[in-house]
Formats: C-alpha cells, sequence, structure tokens
C-alpha cells in the first residue's frame, strides 16, 4: 500500500505522521523522535507532506524537498475545520492531511534561508520599537504622576527628559530624576538598536532589485519593501 499523502504535525522533539493511499484510506500513522524524521522520510517513496506554517516548518520543507517530497505549509486557521473529536497530535496530523487534499486551498510559500533572514530582521525590529513606545509610554506616565506632561511625540520626549534631568529647580526628587536618566539611557539604546536594523533593512533594499522595483511605488519604503 503506497503512501500518496503525509499530514505531519511537528513539534521539537515528537513528530505526529499521518498517511493516506491514493483511496484516502489510512496507509500509516506513527509518532517519530526529531532525530529519526530525515531517515524516515529518506526511506519513503516520494510523496505529498503537509505541515501547518508555524515554527520551524520553513527549515523541514527545504528539507523534505531536497528529499524528493512535494512539500505543502497550509495556515493553522485552515487546519482546524478538520480536526476530529479532541486536540491533540495524531488528530492534528490527520487534520492537516485532509486538508491538503483539498482543491481550493490555499498553501503558504515556503521560504528560503535568505527570506528568513530578512523575516528576522524584521521581527526584532518591530520587538524593539514596541518596546520603545511601551518605554515612552512609562515615562510620560510616570512623570505625569509628579505633575509634569511631556507631549507625545518621541522627538520632544526625548528633549523634555534632557532637560528635566538637567534642571534642579523643580519639585521633582532625586530618586525620580535618578530613575529618569536611567530610562533615558535605555530609550537611548533602543534608538541606537532601531537605527541598526533600519541600516541593514536599508542595504538589503540598495542590493534587491525586486525591493527597488516595490520602492517604485508611491509610498512603499525600505521597510515596506524588503518585508
Amino acid at each position: 500500500m503506497q503512501v500518496v499523502r503525509i499530514g505531519l504535525d511537528l513539534a521539537k522533539y515528537v513528530f505526529a505522521v499521518h498517511g493516506v493511499d491514493e483511496r484516502g484510506k489510512i496507509a500509516l500513522r506513527k509518532t517519530l523522535r526529531r532525530d529519526s524524521v530525515v531517515r524516515f522520510f529518506a526511506n519513503l517513496p516520494p510523496c505529498m507532506v503537509g505541515m501547518e506554517a508555524s515554527n520551524g516548518a520553513h527549515y523541514w520543507a527545504r528539507v523534505l524537498t531536497d528529499l524528493g517530497h512535494q512539500v505543502r505549509l497550509i495556515s493553522p486557521h485552515f487546519v482546524t475545520p478538520y480536526v476530529k473529536s479532541n486536540k491533540n497530535d495524531r488528530n492534528d496530523a490527520e487534520a492537516i492531511c485532509e486538508a491538503i487534499s483539498r482543491p481550493s486551498m490555499r498553501f503558504v510559500p515556503p521560504k528560503s534561508t535568505e527570506q528568513l533572514a530578512v523575516q528576522a530582521i524584521h521581527r526584532i525590529r518591530r520587538r524593539l520599537v514596541s518596546d520603545r513606545v511601551k518605554l515612552v509610554n512609562q515615562v510620560r506616565g510616570l512623570l505625569a504622576e509628579h505633575g509634569i506632561v511631556i507631549p507625545r511625540d518621541i522627538t520632544q520626549l526625548r528633549r523634555g527628559l534632557a532637560e528635566l534631568i538637567a534642571r534642579c529647580d523643580d519639585d521633582l526628587s532625586e530618586l525620580v530624576r535618578s530613575l529618569m536618566t536611567e530610562l533615558r539611557e535605555e530609550l537611548a539604546e533602543l534608538d541606537r538598536r532601531i537605527t541598526s536594523y533600519d541600516r541593514r533593512i536599508r542595504e538589503i533594499f540598495r542590493n534587491s532589485e525586486p525591493c527597488q522595483r516595490l520602492g517604485k511605488i508611491e509610498g512603499i519604503g525600505p521597510i515596506t519593501a524588503t518585508a
């Protein structure tokens, strides 16, 4: 009985495999430890392998494609309707196997190592920008408790913090002033790191012909084009 389609439920250590034949009948069900996944698929005739587009999926897509299999990545929310009874690894693998058989199903294109590297830059930068927004809001909130209001504009906040720390003619305690000094240093460090990632993104933009073409569209700059 030849397996023509497999649903592979990814995990850190133990993977669930659900395979069916050309008639849709169950041909195999098993679990694999991470170190045996490559060996198992290397010994399996080429077939279609479906996985949820979650952490590690693009890596395994490259590995299994190199072994001759046809890989399909599917968004997790498209798999959910096909899960039978309780959600577990085995049922998830079966649901993936069923979902990828649908003619109208939409799939996620596997990313190359270069694309994943660019994606990593954007994700880290986005997290740093989020951290900076939280820090700015905290600074404004703490100062508001002492009757000091600084505009939302981050440039004005930087300037306002510098002036606040430098002067000693207000009612701000030395402890709070010291804390504001530390927060200002933290803000400067976040600014430095975000600028560093912006520089990397601009370099990728300059060296990418598709990004250069996207950049000719009004309103699209290096960040959007590389993303």
